[in-house]
């Protein structure tokens, strides 16, 4: 995972080509956005848990299923661009994908909402109170 010094957008090499397609989700839908892959922790947590999915995925971009088994994608836009993830796998993806994006430096911005907190704590609170549950992440991966 590195950030593209052009462009400033997310970017990812696979060794394995079969999960291509998790890291475009990863890098493209979830992008820089912490609200979002604070969607995508809690809905593989959910599931992994026997609970269905909070919300379902919605994306302009990319069809996202949650299952207790497995994660489906779909690319939208390009035909055949479709594949399913082991859930712990996807999971593990995801977690990795939280730890680069807080490792980030701050972004420079004028922000309303607690602006004494770094950005993703912030938007830590803000799912929180969205969702009016804690974030079932909390105390185990921030």
């Amino acid at each position: 995972m590195g950030i593209d010094p052009t462009y400033g957008l997310p970017v990812y090499q696979v060794e394995d080509q079969r999960y291509d397609l998790l890291g475009q989700w990863l890098t493209a839908d979830l992008d820089r956005f912490f609200l979002v892959t604070l969607d995508a922790l809690a809905m593989s947590d959910d599931v992994a848990r026997g609970k269905p999915p909070f919300e379902e995925w919605s994306s302009e971009n990319y069809a996202v299923s949650f299952t207790p088994s497995r994660l489906m994608i779909t690319n939208l836009w390009v035909p055949g661009a479709e594949g399913e993830f082991p859930a712990d796998v996807a999971r593990e993806a995801i977690e990795d994908y939280w730890r680069f994006l807080v490792a980030q430096p701050e972004r420079p911005a004028v922000r309303e909402y607690r602006p004494d907190l770094p950005t993703w704590q912030a938007d830590l609170l803000r799912w929180e109170e969205k969702w009016g549950r804690t974030h079932p992440y909390r105390g185990r991966l921030f």
